[in-house]
């Protein structure tokens, strides 16, 4: 069976919807109904759970709980293969060595959220039109975020241009993780 859905958060939804239906056996509209709101209410708790446990993984304490929930959406959200939380996660620490070896302090870079929420836009852009940068500049606006977090977010793909370390920083980071051997399907690493 091929599940397919826009919204990855709503296809988990789906599949564990009908997983449960499948296994109990009792398919009638009440119990879907039933069955999709205990389906709903897992996945929320789950994608809520995967945003905290990132935070924690990358030393990060202090953001707006709307954006907790929308990190934790992107545990369900691949590009190119790569889960994409995995990937902030990722960028993060890359992005903290990449500072300390140049002398920038590696927990302003990471603790300021540049790297981190570079690609929070891509939880809404099912929803949203437009680029994820704009959009997750959008939204670190939105929710408080310092606007040096917000220029790292907007400049990792030169939406606009970076003009400063951290920026600079997140972009490389960004590259690092999406560039790696393995990291990506469909992108071959070759050694030259």
């Amino acid at each position: 069976m091929l599940l397919s859905c826009f919204d990855p958060v709503r296809r988990e939804i789906g599949r564990i919807t009908l997983e449960k239906l499948v296994l109990d056996g009792r398919i009638h509209p009440h119990r879907i109904e039933e069955v999709y709101e205990q389906s709903k209410a897992e996945v929320e708790q789950l994608c809520q759970r995967a945003g905290e446990d990132a935070l924690v993984d990358v030393g990060i304490t202090d953001v707006h709980p709307e954006l907790v929930t929308l990190l934790g959406r992107l545990r369900y959200r691949t590009s190119y293969g790569q889960n994409v939380l995995k990937h902030l996660v990722e960028t993060a620490h890359i992005a903290a060595h990449m500072a300390a070896e140049i002398g920038v302090d590696p927990m302003n870079v990471k603790r300021a959220r540049r790297a981190f929420l570079h690609d929070i836009g891509k939880a809404l852009t099912h929803e949203v039109e437009g680029s994820h940068a704009l959009i997750g500049a959008d939204l670190a606006r939105k929710f408080g975020e310092h606007e040096d977090v917000v220029h790292a977010i907007e400049a990792h793909h030169n939406e606009v241009h970076p003009h400063s370390i951290e920026a600079v920083l997140t972009q490389a980071a960004d590259s690092c993780s999406g560039g790696r051997p393995g990291a990506r399907r469909g992108r071959a690493w070759r050694r030259t």
